[in-house]
């Protein structure tokens, strides 16, 4: 069985998702993960931020809206007057819960009931739609067997239990279709995923029933070799191990989250990146193999803040960098590079909400410096101790690039440059023409 996720601007329309049977074959085993329609979870979230400031009146009116925009879905989707009556008892059913909120206590809880509404609307709205043209297909309800543990992990073993007896109870079906994104927790309230959201579910499930191939189809023909709204002439990478999809995409590459692929990677599950817009093209297949002596692509992080802690206490002791890294563990702050020398050590972050508490925290073993609007570019390929040049090379792309700190070395996978903001496009561009042209 295979495993395709689409995403929002999948599904965004009426019909973009009657086009996804171009790509879904009903006589093969699948099990197709849906993401909400295209601007359907931004609607929600300002639904949900209304009603959890107390405006009642200006959540119902967005909650009006966005009734509105699903009634003329539906009326495009399901043009035969009995599968369009279905459709509107669905879009009923679900914007009459989320009008009803309006008069309750709402709170966190309620607020991810809310942001679930996407997925079970666009799930249920082309579970019809294929019911409509004759196309048999089995809705299998993702709260039913997507559970996170109390450490808001995904339960893999749980979801194993709980979906393979629902598989088999219909074994003469061959399409599945279920949600992406939500999940329960471990006290059994409706969830999500968070990170990577229905990417992760994809992943989660080929993990889950050990599937022949994760598929995710975006509206990008895989990941690139640099950043194509910035540099020309960029191309699709054909092959990809987990760790070099991971490096690429923590620092930049949009089409996928860093930790969406992680189930699939244990689980030795292949995971492939397609177009919806181009089903043709080959895409970007993700596997445990690396094409050895290759350059594969670079990206870029912005946003982060660099942080230089200066000791002459550091020398010799013992325990330093644990004391420090224990501070931004304190404020749940990931830390993404680090460089140190002998008096001194240097470190980025993108998340600053506690930068003042943690500077304050810092300053007790020595001089602080902060930088800010800096970016992250990074450099992924086969960087192994065993090849030569390629460090070099790099360097010689940005040498008439200031660079405020280097991190080599801390994988086989990726170098890593500190530079300012305002010099990144010109370092993606300057690179693309060392490394590719």
């Amino acid at each position: 069985m295979k495993i395709l996720k689409f995403g929002g601007t999948s599904v965004g329309s009426p019909e973009r998702m009657t086009k996804l049977l171009d790509i879904i074959n009903p006589n093969e085993e699948q099990i197709v993960v849906l993401s909400a329609v295209s601007g359907t979870t931004n609607s929600l979230v300002e639904i949900a931020n209304y009603f959890l400031a107390g405006d009642k009146k200006k959540g119902s009116e967005c909650v009006e809206n966005l009734y509105q925009k699903y009634k003329a879905f539906v009326v495009e989707l399901l043009p035969a007057a009995e599968f369009q009556e279905q459709g509107n008892e669905v879009i009923d059913y679900h914007f009459g819960f989320l009008a009803g909120l309006a008069n309750d206590i709402f709170t966190s809880i309620e607020e991810k009931v809310v942001l679930a509404q996407g997925e079970l609307l666009s799930t249920t709205l082309y579970h019809i739609y294929l019911k409509s043209i004759g196309v048999p297909s089995v809705l299998l309800p993702a709260l039913d067997f997507m559970k996170t543990d109390e450490d808001n992990e995904p339960d893999i073993p749980f979801t194993t239990k709980h979906l393979t007896p629902l598989l088999e109870q219909h074994k003469d079906n061959k399409l599945f279709i279920t949600q992406g994104y939500i999940c329960r927790n471990s006290f059994g309230e409706v969830d999500n995923l968070r990170r990577g959201g229905s990417d992760y579910t994809a992943s989660l499930l080929g993990a889950a029933i050990l599937a022949e191939e994760v598929q995710i189809w975006t509206d990008i023909d895989g990941m690139h070799n640099n950043d194509p709204r910035i540099v020309r002439g960029t191309k699709p990478i054909a092959q990809l191990s987990f760790d070099e999809a991971a490096e690429l995409a923590y620092f930049g590459a949009k089409i996928l989250h860093p930790q969406s692929v992680f189930p699939a990677q244990k689980y030795k599950i292949p995971v492939r990146l397609l177009n919806t817009m181009e089903p043709s093209a080959a895409g970007t297949l993700i596997t445990h193999d690396s094409e050895k002596g290759k350059i594969k692509s670079i990206a870029a992080k912005d946003g982060i803040t660099a942080i230089r802690i200066q000791s002459s206490r550091m020398l010799l002791a013992y325990g330093f960098l644990r004391r420090v890294f224990e501070v931004f563990e304190r404020y749940k702050t990931p830390i993404d590079m680090i460089t140190t020398s002998e008096v001194a050590v240097s470190l980025t972050i993108d998340e600053t909400a506690h930068l003042p508490q943690i500077i304050e925290e810092l300053e007790s073993f020595g001089t602080v410096e902060v930088d800010t609007d800096h970016s992250i570019v990074c450099v992924v390929g086969d960087f192994g101790s065993e090849k030569h040049g390629f460090a070099s090379r790099v360097l010689e792309g940005l040498k008439h690039i200031p660079i405020r700190m280097i991190s080599y070395g801390g994988s086989n996978y990726n170098v890593s440059l500190l530079i300012l903001s305002e010099y990144k496009t010109e370092a993606l561009r300057s690179l693309h023409n060392r490394l590719f042209e």
